[in-house]
């Protein structure tokens, strides 16, 4: 006996979790649910009164301040999930306002086992008449009703080369699904230095747009540093959205049919007043950096022997257009041998801009004994927080070389400037003109029965085989058409890439033409105005002509280049990498078209 009971203590947990989840599917409820809470006095009202569970002596209200045009209606759905039954009864009415005003549907009644359920009141508000009311919109004018795409921008009216942050949210509303879309036109963010932000994830949020509860997803992010005063407007992005729009039909569960209609939705255009850099307190060495930074100048080593080398780093770290400015240079003593420096950056893009810090490393080889001292250099920024500029000054750095040649002079130069060494003549440097030229008479010489007589008597039976080989090859080389395309390419990418190698060494000269010649080039293959594209139009153009993934990537990175090439440092080596990029693309292109 003992034991039963303790069996019925063990057991008694479960009877009481399946008794509330018992009680919880047996919960009834009634409720009034309302197509709108305001609405002008032209449209119309759908009142809907769903219950659980079947009832009866269903009352409803007198909906006073209102003309009953339609209803009751009944739709009842019912089935059956995992052993468990989902039952819905709906009465609905289709009322019109007969005034303006506010007023309350008050509660409903009816009888469900035995037991009175009633609904709770709602209040709506009639206003005047609008442009166009709910029963005259049709499936387009709903979606536009219930789809918006916006930009929001961080800052309308920042300095000059200050971040500004734009995300494009898509809001749906609850009303309608939205099953794909597809961008029809990307901004081109004339006048801004530009860095997209990837989405990984299209993550749907719960928002409110005007007052009303959306859902909405993160579709793009960018930071954009303007590169011009004065007003600037930002392009729209624009989208072709798949949204399915409820209709007033029902299915024979009673639950909405959904009809498909495609819409264009765009961001507008937004306009930022950009604020120019203020002159006032402004350096003399003002570099164009804006943000807040910290500037250092470092050596690997302080001490060393001649010949030994040792690096100089010249180092900006913080936030802002790290990017757009180029580093200050060192002032260092002409007897040190200095090479070009190498640039690194370590920069991240957040939606607070950018980020990291970027360094120029020399490289510093010492060639006589004696001590060296680097000056102090100064860095200047304009912080847009403070609205003010700044200006760090580095600390002085004493290169010590202990052993090594002395300078022949018996001093170390440490002026940085270039020394100018005496010349020292070897050899005769004067000789004397002859006087007697030792000139002898000419001999007389008979053409005929010469060597020459002779060459020009062979000379034709030795161009007959000659002509046989040059015709072999000249149709060897016709045959081959494979080469011959190759070849061809080849003129047709130094053709117009001609004016871009004219000017190597020459930045901003050197990427306008490049970027010329590659709008030329698929300006004179496609017949089209490619300058008015973007870059992803002319990736899908050349997509749609089969060409190869990678050499669609070349271009596109090229031109790429030669929008970055107007705000960052290049050396005449990354261009003459991008020239040799840019024939072998367009030779690609011209055997793939």
């Amino acid at each position: 006996m003992y034991s039963d009971f303790k069996h019925f203590i063990s057991l008694f947990p479960l009877l009481f979790i399946a008794f509330v989840m018992n009680a919880q599917d047996n919960a009834v409820t009634f409720e009034m649910n309302l197509s709108k809470e305001k609405l002008g006095i032209n449209e119309r009202l759908r009142v809907e009164f769903t219950m659980n569970k079947d009832g009866d002596d269903f009352s409803p209200p007198d909906f006073k301040g209102f003309r009953v045009l339609m209803g009751p209606s009944q739709a009842i759905s019912s089935s059956w999930i995992n052993g468990v039954r989902s039952y819905s009864k709906t009465y609905s009415y289709t009322l019109a306002p007969t005034e303006r005003g506010k007023f309350t549907i008050k509660q409903a009644s009816i009888v469900i086992d035995g037991k009175v359920y009633k609904s709770l009141a709602k209040t709506v508000e009639v206003t005047a008449a609008v442009a166009k009311p709910n029963d005259d919109m049709n499936v387009d004018d709903y979606a536009d009703d219930n789809l918006h795409l916006v930009a929001e921008v961080s800052k309308t009216n920042p300095y000059l080369n200050e971040a500004i942050t734009v995300v494009y949210k898509l809001y749906v509303s609850p009303s309608i699904r939205v099953s794909n879309y597809r961008p029809l036109d990307n901004p081109k963010y004339n006048n801004f230095w530009s860095q997209d932000i990837p989405v990984q994830r299209l993550n749907a949020e719960n928002g409110t747009y005007k007052g009303k509860a959306y859902r909405y997803v993160v579709l793009k992010r960018v930071v954009l540093y303007p590169q011009k005063s004065g007003k600037l407007d930002i392009e729209p992005l624009s989208l072709d959205v798949t949204v399915d729009v409820p209709t007033n039909k029902r299915d024979f569960f009673g639950g909405r049919v959904y009809t498909q209609t495609n819409k264009t939705v765009s961001a507008g255009n937004r306009t930022i007043n950009v604020k120019a850099l203020p002159t006032a307190g402004k350096p003399a060495n003002f570099g164009g950096a804006v943000g807040d930074f910290d500037f250092s100048v470092t050596t690997s080593k302080t001490s060393l022997n001649a010949s030994e080398s040792l690096q100089a780093v010249v180092e900006v770290s913080g936030q802002g257009n790290l990017k757009l400015f180029q580093l200050p240079t060192p002032e260092l003593p002409s007897s040190l041998e200095v090479y070009d420096p190498e640039h690194n950056e370590e920069v991240r893009t957040t939606l607070a801009g950018t980020r990291g810090k970027i360094s120029d490393s020399y490289t510093i080889v010492p060639s006589f004994k004696g001590k060296y001292p680097v000056p102090s250099i100064s860095f200047s920024y304009f912080n847009p927080n403070t609205a003010s500029y700044h200006t760090v000054d580095s600390k002085e750095i004493l290169i010590n070389v202990l052993e090594g040649p002395t300078n022949s002079q018996g001093n170390v130069n440490t002026n940085p400037t270039n020394t100018k060494h005496s010349v020292v003549t070897t050899g005769n440097q004067f000789n004397f003109i002859k006087l007697n030229p030792n000139l002898t008479a000419k001999g007389t010489h008979y053409f005929f029965g010469s060597r020459a007589f002779y060459l020009w008597l062979l000379l034709p039976l030795i161009l007959i085989p000659l002509a046989i080989v040059l015709h072999k090859k000249r149709d060897a080389i016709a045959s081959d058409v494979e080469g011959n395309k190759i070849k061809k390419a080849n003129r047709l990418a130094r053709k117009y890439l001609s004016e871009a190698k004219k000017t190597l060494g020459q930045k901003d000269a050197f990427f306008i033409a490049m970027e010329k010649a590659l709008h030329n080039y698929l300006k004179a293959k496609l017949k089209i105005e490619t300058s008015e594209f973007s870059k992803d139009k002319i990736s899908s153009l050349l997509n749609e002509k089969d060409v190869d993934i990678e050499t669609i990537d070349g271009f596109i990175g090229l031109l790429k280049n030669c929008e970055m090439a107007r705000y960052s440092p290049f050396s005449e080596v990354q261009m003459q990498q991008d020239y040799d990029r840019a024939s072998k693309v367009i030779a690609n292109l011209d055997k793939q078209l």
